[in-house]
């Protein structure tokens, strides 16, 4: 944790994240705007932020985009602040919904929002977790239940209430075993429910797994969803690690 501490003692850093916080997905060219300095020193700070993990990267053609990775700053949370908070679960992540908000949409080659993590567990024991249905009741926020796997191109997998109804589904586009999942998201929350589209990628490290998730063409009012993906894989991580049902439900529909 001393590279997170170190990378947000410096102000042109921490310049940098509030830049990403009030637009996501910026390139190296829009950054520096933000600061007065050299294209070589806003490349270093980035490259500490980025060591760090406390931002993440797409490549796109020449154009490198940079998210601000909150999961990291929550870690941080989590151990030093939310054990004295009353309501640690009623937090997600820094409030991700304000990380989208006032954002331009963006191409589908770009995507709107990343959200990566690091988890303590079998590499088997992750890709289970992101294509079983038997898994969601473990660690989604607001689902009870799930319905259908996702091993193939068509199937599809929804996360879905008490009653039976779904609240959102993934169906598959792609899939490379293991590695990586292409689905078209779902959402029932409302009248429109207009789709758009995730990537979920999977790496294994020596003793733990990077999961970075992709979420391309949000719709518009649908911002939302950030804080979602927050919670949904703060469940799953603490799932995976400790073996503990959590779900960390918005504080006013916790029991």
């Amino acid at each position: 944790m001393d590279d997170l501490f170190k990378a947000l003692a410096d102000p042109a850093r921490r310049t940098l994240l509030d830049a990403l916080r009030d637009k996501d997905g910026q390139t190296l060219s829009q950054l520096e705007a933000h600061l007065e300095m050299s294209r070589f020193g806003v490349m270093k700070h980035l490259g500490v932020l980025e060591d760090a993990h406390l931002i993440t990267t797409t490549k796109r053609g020449r154009f490198k985009h940079h998210y601000l990775n909150a999961a990291r700053l929550q870690a941080a949370l989590d151990h030093w602040i939310e054990p004295y908070r009353a309501k640690p679960a009623a937090r997600a992540l820094l409030d991700l919904k304000e990380t989208l908000e006032g954002t331009a949409p963006m191409s589908n080659d770009t995507p709107d929002f990343v959200i990566e993590t690091f988890i303590r567990c079998s590499h088997a024991a992750l890709w289970d977790a992101l294509t079983k249905a038997d898994a969601v009741a473990h660690y989604h926020f607001v689902a009870t239940h799930g319905a259908g796997d996702m091993t193939a191109a068509g199937d599809r997998l929804a996360f879905c209430a008490p009653d039976g109804s779904e609240i959102v589904a993934h169906t598959v586009n792609a899939i490379d075993p293991k590695s990586r999942i292409d689905v078209t998201f779902e959402p029932n929350w409302d009248e429109v429910n207009t789709h758009s589209r995730c990537v979920f990628l999977v790496e294994p490290l020596t003793d733990a797994c990077k999961l970075r998730v992709e979420h391309y063409a949000i719709p518009a009012g649908h911002d939302g969803v950030a804080e979602g993906w927050a919670r949904t894989l703060s469940g799953l991580k603490t799932w995976l690690e400790t073996g503990e049902d959590v779900h960390f439900r918005p504080e006013e529909s916790a029991a």
